[in-house]
């Protein structure tokens, strides 16, 4: 039975599930999203959200609130009567007025197996952390973080040279299936929901710039999931020196391999780097203001000499 849905969400992760929904014939009344930021090279430019994207292509009224805690955004939401509200990356709160103002709650799309990794970074924290799993769940929203009883979970292996940019792209295209089949559920009453286990509670906080920097001191495992979590954005990264000059070099791809060295010396022609214990080997990597290239193809125009350390 098609549902009245109001879709809410921000980044490029959200829009497949909202494409997903439209397709699947439920109505759309509203989409909330993020107001369009500023952008460009001098910030003068005004940006709208890639679901404000969609939703304006779909021909859907696009809402930008910067808050939903005012009584006056509450009763437009509420005015909308919609049976159900669906929340995938939308990046505002949601007050208990609005969590009850449709007729089944609200429900959440995340990427991660909860309770692990409740909060704003799963995929990132989950790559990070080594974790070989993770998943898509759809949850009931409560007033807590991430604390709702899921209803649909789809798991998820995490190779080992997997970076968060290939895990997001994988977890956004399941996340539009499990919606959909979330929704149909919800439409005839079939839909079920467990509370969380009370163990295991882990917090994706979101990532600082201040934790980007490489620590070549740490064991090679611990420094290889730092560089594919943070792949490709914001980006792990250290400094070498280029032709006298220090340069900060983005590390996008890498992966375990044998080596022993001082922490942080280049091994050998093939940009492997010594660790606080075993090795990696850069296999993609960025200059400041320029492309991302193969190692191999950065070593051709730095000449990068084995023995060289990088900061």
């Amino acid at each position: 039975m098609p549902l009245r849905v109001i879709f809410m969400g921000t980044p490029e992760f959200s829009v497949p599930v909202l494409r997903a929904i439209a397709e699947a014939g439920h109505e759309i009344p509203a989409v909330y999203t993020q107001p369009p930021r500023a952008a460009g090279r001098r910030g003068l430019e005004l940006t709208p959200s890639p679901v404000q994207r969609e939703a304006e292509r779909l021909g859907i009224e696009v809402r930008t609130p910067t808050s939903l805690k005012g009584e006056a955004e509450q009763q437009a939401f509420a005015a909308l009567r919609a049976d159900v509200a669906v929340v995938v990356a939308y990046g505002l709160l949601l007050p208990k007025a609005v969590l009850e103002a449709t007729r089944l709650g609200c429900l959440n799309g995340h990427a991660s197996l909860l309770p692990r990794w409740r909060g704003a970074a799963p995929i990132q924290r989950a790559i990070m952390a080594g974790d070989t799993e993770t998943g898509m769940m759809v949850m009931r929203m409560e007033e807590g973080l991430d604390t709702g009883p899921v209803a649909m979970v789809e798991k998820c292996a995490i190779a080992p040279d997997m970076t968060a940019g290939e895990l997001h792209d994988r977890l956004m295209d399941m996340g539009a299936s499990l919606i959909v089949e979330a929704l149909t559920r919800l439409g005839i009453n079939c839909l079920t929901f467990t509370q969380q286990a009370t163990a295991g509670v882990t917090y994706a906080k979101k990532i600082d710039k201040s934790e980007t920097r490489v620590d070549w001191t740490r064991p090679a495992g611990e420094v290889h999931n730092h560089i594919r979590g943070l792949s490709p954005f914001p980006g792990a990264w250290c400094e070498v020196d280029i032709g006298g000059r220090m340069e900060r070099l983005k590390l996008l791809r890498s992966t375990l391999t044998d080596g022993v060295g001082e922490s942080g010396g280049i091994l050998d022609d093939r940009l492997t780097v010594a660790c606080g214990s075993g090795a990696i080997r850069l296999v993609e990597v960025q200059r400041a203001g320029g492309r991302s290239t193969t190692a191999q193809e950065f070593l051709r125009g730095a000449k990068i000499e084995k023995g060289t350390k990088l900061s």
